[in-house]
C-alpha cells in the first residue's frame, strides 16, 4: 500500500476523535500550569482572619473517611454491570445456550471482583476517630 485511504465515510470524525484526544489534556495541561503561575500564594492568612466578629477561625480535619467513597464506587460499578443483565434476561430465549453460557461468564466475572474486593477490605466499614 503506497497511501493513506481517506475514503472511508468516518475517517474525519476519526481524525476529530484523536485530535480531541490529543488536545484535550494538553489544554488541561496548560491550564493548569498556567493557573499556578498566576495564583496568589500568600491568601491563606486572610482566609484565617476574623470578619468583622465572631471566635477564630480553626482549621478542622476531614471526618469524611476514604472508605466511604470506595464503597460509593463499588456499588456503582456493580450497580452498572447489573443493569447488563435486563437486555440478556428479555432476549433470553433468542440468545440460547450461547447467551445463558456468556452470561454465566459474566456473573462469574462479576464474583470474582467482588471476592477480591472483598478479601482486600474494601467493603470493610472503619470507625472514624
Amino acid at each position: 500500500m503506497t497511501h493513506v485511504i481517506t475514503e472511508h465515510p468516518y475517517f474525519g470524525v476519526f481524525l476529530l476523535f484523536a485530535l480531541t484526544a490529543v488536545a484535550f489534556p494538553a489544554t488541561l495541561f496548560a491550564a493548569r500550569f498556567v493557573s499556578r503561575k498566576l495564583a496568589r500564594l500568600d491568601t491563606e492568612k486572610l482566609k484565617l482572619t476574623i470578619y468583622e466578629c465572631g471566635p477564630e477561625v480553626t482549621k478542622q480535619p476531614n471526618t469524611i473517611s476514604a472508605q466511604f467513597y470506595l464503597i460509593a464506587l463499588l456499588f456503582i460499578l456493580f450497580d452498572v454491570e447489573i443493569i447488563f443483565m435486563f437486555p440478556w434476561a428479555i432476549d433470553f430465549k433468542l440468545l440460547g445456550w450461547f447467551g445463558f453460557a456468556e452470561m454465566i461468564l459474566f456473573i462469574l466475572l462479576l464474583a470474582i471482583g467482588f471476592i477480591y474486593a472483598w478479601k482486600k477490605g474494601a467493603l470493610e466499614w472503619h470507625s472514624i476517630k
